[in-house]
């Protein structure tokens, strides 16, 4: 005599969907595929949102700062996974109003996940003034590259507050196994040509990872530094990654970074340029 064959909780669901009425199984279906019951894996670079963020902030930043001799902008860093020190920093800024624009030195993620990244944006987007973001090495894992290119925009780039030229690299050379030209010379040769005949009178320089670091490529360090010698009225570098705040000359040749420290330590930068060349910088518990 045969024996009962047990039915799996698995096929026994399948067994109860096949004797549904066809006008009910749809229905079913349809809520199944729609309430997140489906993983994606982790690595997934779709995500929900705007795109291309750093081009539409840096037209604002642009037109706000038109003609303008003295600025004053905050530098935060290194968020990653600490989403309610962000919000406090978010709502400092926005209390101040004195700010008119952000600058994220990078590491928006922890493990470059497209998840992260929406969750820390939907943070930033509640920025009252207009805020680029820089790829931090934290950034580059996983996709985390491809998820960054699309929300944010390339790598590289510059934008100009007013007089003053803003340079915003990709330093995370180690992320990629030194396969690729970081930092990009090439880049910053083109952009120095550009801006040593736009009238410029200021230029400041923004990464995530600092000469003598362990993400940047410290064979070229001098030749880096060479190259940034030739931007016009090059203020200052600079930097997140140790999750400190501090200044130091990586090379001991005059040029001189500020660090900004990572969220967890709930202190971000304030800079103002001023009219007369020079500049001060706050740095802001809270």
């Amino acid at each position: 005599m045969k024996g009962k064959r047990k039915i799996s909780p698995n096929f026994a669901g399948m067994k109860t969907l096949r004797l549904l009425p066809p006008l009910l199984c749809w229905p079913l279906l349809y809520l199944l595929c729609g309430c997140d019951l489906i993983e994606y894996h982790p690595y997934d670079s779709r995500f929900d949102g705007e795109t291309g963020l750093n081009a539409k902030n840096i037209l604002l930043i642009e037109e706000q700062c038109a003609d303008r001799d003295s600025l004053r902008f905050a530098v935060i860093s290194d968020t990653q996974r600490w989403y309610d020190e962000t919000r406090r920093a978010v709502n400092c800024i926005n209390a101040r109003g004195d700010i008119d624009f952000v600058i994220h030195l990078g590491d928006m993620s922890d493990f470059g996940l497209a998840k992260e990244f929406e969750w820390m944006q939907h943070e930033l987007s509640r920025l009252n003034p207009p805020c680029v973001c820089l790829i931090g090495n934290h950034d580059c894992l996983g996709t985390g590259s491809d998820v960054y290119r699309c929300l944010y925009g390339e790598p590289n780039f510059t934008f100009d507050a007013g007089n003053t030229h803003f340079v915003c690299l990709n330093t995370n050379a180690f992320e990629y196994d030194y396969s690729i030209a970081i930092p990009d010379f090439h880049f910053l040769r083109t952009d120095i040509e550009t801006t040593q005949s736009s009238g410029a009178q200021r230029t400041v320089v923004a990464m995530h990872a600092a000469p003598g670091t362990d993400q940047f490529n410290n064979n070229v360090e001098d030749v880096f530094h060479e190259y940034l010698r030739h931007y016009p009225g090059l203020q200052f570098c600079l930097c997140g990654h140790t999750h400190k705040t501090t200044d130091f000359e990586p090379l001991g040749d005059g040029l001189l970074y500020h660090e900004c420290g990572c969220a967890k330590g709930r202190q971000f930068l304030v800079f103002t340029l001023k009219a007369n060349g020079t500049y001060e910088m706050e740095v802001v518990d809270y």
